[in-house]
Formats: C-alpha cells, sequence, structure tokens
C-alpha cells in the first residue's frame, strides 16, 4: 500500500508578507496614475470636432483683438497729436489755452462730499479757514485781471468796434450754424477738403449783418464759386466775407458799421442749398468764426455751439 505526502511550502515570514502586499499597492497605483495620466493627455490633446473649432475661433478672436488693439492704439497716437496741434494752432491766434469741455464736476463734487463726509470737526473748519484764505487771494487776483482789462479796454477805446464779434444772421437758438469750420466732406466732390468758414443753412432772403465796423473792400455778383459776395476790412488785419448771397445792399467802399443789413442770403454760385457762408480773415489767414461771437454768446451758448458745429460732417458748398 503506497503512501501520499502532501509537499507544504516554506513558511513565508510577516515581514515578507507585508513587502508582498506593498508591492501590490504600489503597481496598482501606478497602473492607476498612468491610466490617469493617458485619460488627462486624450482628452487635453485630442479635440473633439466642436472643440476643435471653438480653439481655433478663440485664436481668431485673439489675432483680431490684438490687431484692433494695435489699430486703437495708433488712432489715439494720431488723434493725440491733431489735438495738440489743434491747441498749438488756437494759442498762436488767440494767445489763450482753448476751452476744455471735458465735464467731470459731477465726479469730483461726489469724491469731494465723501471726503467731507468722513472729516472730524476740527478738520473741517481748518479746511474751511483754508478755503476762505483762497477765495479772499483768488479776489485780489481778480481785481488785479480787471483792473488790466479795464486799462486794455481804455486803451483799445473804439477799436473793439472793428473786431468781428457777432453773427451774421439771426440765430438765438444757435440750430442753423449746421457746417464747421474745419476738413469737411465737399457736397458735389465727395471728397474731404478744407472749410475755411462756416455754414447757416437759413431760407433764401435772410438778413445778413455785418459782424463789426468797417469798409466793403470787395464786392462779387458772378463768375465766381462764392456766388454773390461781400468783403469788408475792419482794419487791425480783420477782415470778413459773406457768400452766396442773392441780393447786396453796399457798394464798394462804403463804411458799414457792426449790426447794418449789408444784404440776403441766397444759394448763388457753387452751392447745394439756400445758406449762407461766413469766414473771418485775421491777417490774411482764414480762422475758425465761432470764436468771433463774444458779444452774443455766454459761456454754455459757446460750448454748446462748439458741440452742435462737431456734428456736421459736410459743408454746402
Amino acid at each position: 500500500m503506497s503512501r501520499h505526502y502532501r509537499i507544504y511550502p516554506p513558511s513565508e515570514s510577516r515581514a515578507g508578507r507585508i513587502g508582498r502586499v506593498l508591492g501590490q499597492l504600489l503597481s496598482n497605483l501606478l497602473t492607476f496614475v498612468v491610466i490617469l495620466v493617458a485619460t488627462y493627455f486624450a482628452f487635453t490633446l485630442l479635440d473633439t470636432p466642436s472643440q476643435h473649432k471653438q480653439r481655433l475661433r478663440n485664436q481668431r478672436l485673439e489675432s483680431d483683438y490684438a490687431a484692433i488693439v494695435e489699430r486703437y492704439d495708433t488712432v489715439q497716437l494720431v488723434l493725440d497729436n491733431v489735438i495738440e496741434r489743434d491747441r498749438n494752432v488756437f494759442r498762436i491766434l488767440f494767445e489763450s489755452d482753448p476751452y476744455d469741455f471735458a465735464d467731470n464736476s459731477t465726479d469730483s463734487r461726489w469724491q469731494n462730499y465723501e471726503r467731507l463726509s468722513t472729516m472730524s470737526e476740527t478738520e473741517l473748519y481748518r479746511e474751511m479757514n483754508e478755503r476762505m484764505k483762497r477765495l479772499e487771494k483768488g479776489e485780489n487776483e481778480l481785481d488785479g485781471i480787471f483792473a488790466r482789462i479795464d486799462n486794455i479796454v481804455d486803451s483799445i477805446g473804439t477799436k473793439a468796434n472793428n473786431i468781428p464779434a457777432i453773427q451774421p444772421v439771426i440765430n438765438k437758438e444757435l440750430t442753423f450754424l449746421t457746417a464747421p469750420y474745419g476738413m469737411l466732406i465737399h457736397p458735389f466732390y465727395k471728397s474731404l477738403v478744407s472749410h475755411q468758414g462756416v455754414d447757416y443753412t437759413v431760407p433764401t432772403g435772410s438778413r445778413v449783418f455785418a459782424t463789426a465796423d468797417g469798409k466793403v473792400k470787395e464786392i462779387k455778383t458772378r463768375k465766381t464759386t462764392s456766388g454773390r459776395y461781400i468783403l469788408i476790412d475792419h482794419g487791425g488785419g480783420y477782415e470778413t466775407q459773406y457768400s452766396h448771397l442773392s441780393r447786396i445792399d453796399v457798394k464798394k467802399g462804403q463804411k458799414v458799421r457792426r449790426g447794418d443789413i449789408i444784404g440776403l442770403t441766397g444759394n448763388s454760385g457753387l452751392s447745394l442749398s439756400p445758406h449762407l457762408h461766413y469766414e473771418v480773415l485775421f491777417n490774411g489767414m482764414r480762422v475758425d468764426p465761432i470764436h468771433y461771437f463774444f458779444m452774443e454768446l455766454s459761456p454754455h451758448d459757446y460750448q454748446r455751439m462748439i458741440k452742435i458745429s462737431q456734428s456736421g460732417m459736410q459743408s454746402f458748398d
């Protein structure tokens, strides 16, 4: 009778079992990490069709945005140069800085109110005392300025009447001025040209006034693009021209005074529609007439007229 023997594996130590378990866990962890990394790259590098379209669109948008930013910077640089050049021309012609129409007064008032609301009574008293001192100083300086102005007016005397200072037509609502001084689109040639005066769109037969005392220097009645026009010499380097008239009521060499009726508006010459083209010349150079309406316009009206004129892009002659 044969005997059967069972062979048992050698007994495994406790440390060996722990090492084997840890090895299996580490292997499983590495496998999981590899699968996770592979899945991440599969989702990030391999786009779906919709993701691919969106990626291309984003790239185009980024490119367009960069081009727009570059163009904006260029335009802003050109605009800043034009503004500075215009300010320099204004200083040369009028010996003063141009009026700044930027209105930030509302924001500044709220900021000042918030600042004052956080101050103590002692700080408020000190603030008010300092402001009173500045006001007194400003009052004294203003008195000196008024005194100098009085001296200048006395020295000028009646010569002030020879400076163009009113509008050439009745325009109380300021709405008749439709084309400003500057670069505008020509109504017939459809090109950008220098418009060296202002246009008043008024009905034919409206009265035209001399804007200062002077003498009629020239009259043209035909064969000119300006149509019937009057040129008045005011002395002191000032001249004014009134174009596209329907009727002329003065003669060459005649003396006129500010406010005299010198003719009627019309549509003569190269004109798109009935209007008055008005120019101011100083030492032979045409300047913006809007700055010579100071006898009629308050600071608010002057600012409003500037804004109205800036809305026009096409001249009428």
